[in-house]
């Protein structure tokens, strides 16, 4: 399956490359700023939660910079909502495309995905401004800069690989199942709130702490987080988990999507 998905992109790179381009004309169309919201968006947002939580809710996290806390918790659990949101409506809203030629369908949920991961590599630039800054007394801990940060590319493929599972999936059953554009709203939303995005996971009892460990966004954030904040590796058992985590579902949704993809066409 993956073998042929690789041949097909090589074969569909085109195609690929016009629907991501695509998708920046329609989102920024009309937009003054264009791109650079990519990089204000997050800084903007940061700064309204960090100022919501950590003096009107007053939630820290003890030892740490507490800013790029937030921040890491907030670029990646936004990357994996966005994708998977997008992806999720992308067989629907290509309908028209799919009746008139043969395309690999997954195209389409993976072309979301890397678009939006593009918008995340931008992201990327103001949080680890950020980290830079924290040198210069931004926060009250400072983060650690190390040769660790060269894992980074390999939390965020295994957060893409799941993003992108969990797209291919989510668009499969959009296809035969329209409320789950409402539904999915609502789990993100529940997500959001028993993912540590903002509040530590220590306040939590021992079972909830527990429990939190089977969440995969805190996986994937808390192997960021301890490289960036703590200036350590992540345990290795994390970071076979995370792989085992984002290659897993990349593999379920992809053969969800390819056993049921041939009716498609009887309900688009």
């Amino acid at each position: 399956m993956i073998k042929g998905m690789i041949t097909n992109f090589k074969k569909y790179s085109f195609l690929m490359s016009q629907l991501i381009a695509r998708d920046f004309k329609v989102k920024y169309k009309r937009s003054v700023l264009g791109i650079l919201w990519s990089l204000l968006n997050p800084l903007l947002t940061m700064t309204v939660m960090t100022i919501v939580f950590s003096q009107m809710f007053r939630f820290n996290v003890e030892g740490v910079n507490y800013i790029v806390y937030l921040m890491t918790g907030i670029i990646m659990f936004n990357y994996f909502s966005g994708a998977s949101n997008s992806a999720m409506t992308s067989v629907v809203e290509n309908f028209t495309l799919i009746n008139k030629v043969y395309i690999p369908k997954y195209i389409f949920p993976i072309s979301k995905c890397l678009f939006v991961g593009i918008d995340f590599l931008l992201t990327l630039i103001p949080w680890f401004i950020i980290i830079l800054l924290s040198y210069l007394g931004l926060g009250q801990y400072t983060c650690h800069i190390n040769i660790y940060f060269l894992l980074l590319p390999y939390i965020f493929l295994c957060l893409f690989l799941f993003a992108a599972g969990m797209g291919l999936l989510l668009s499969c059953i959009s296809v035969f199942l329209r409320d789950i554009f409402h539904i999915y709203g609502i789990i993100l939303t529940l997500w959001n709130y028993l993912t540590p995005v903002f509040y530590s996971v220590e306040i939590l009892p021992d079972f909830l702490q527990k429990l939190m460990k089977l969440n995969p966004l805190y996986q994937f954030i808390n192997c960021a987080r301890s490289i960036v904040l703590y200036g350590q590796a992540p345990n290795m058992t994390h970071l076979i988990i995370i792989g085992i985590m984002g290659l897993g579902m990349f593999l379920i949704g992809g053969f969800v999507f390819r056993s049921k993809q041939d009716k498609f066409i009887y309900y688009i």
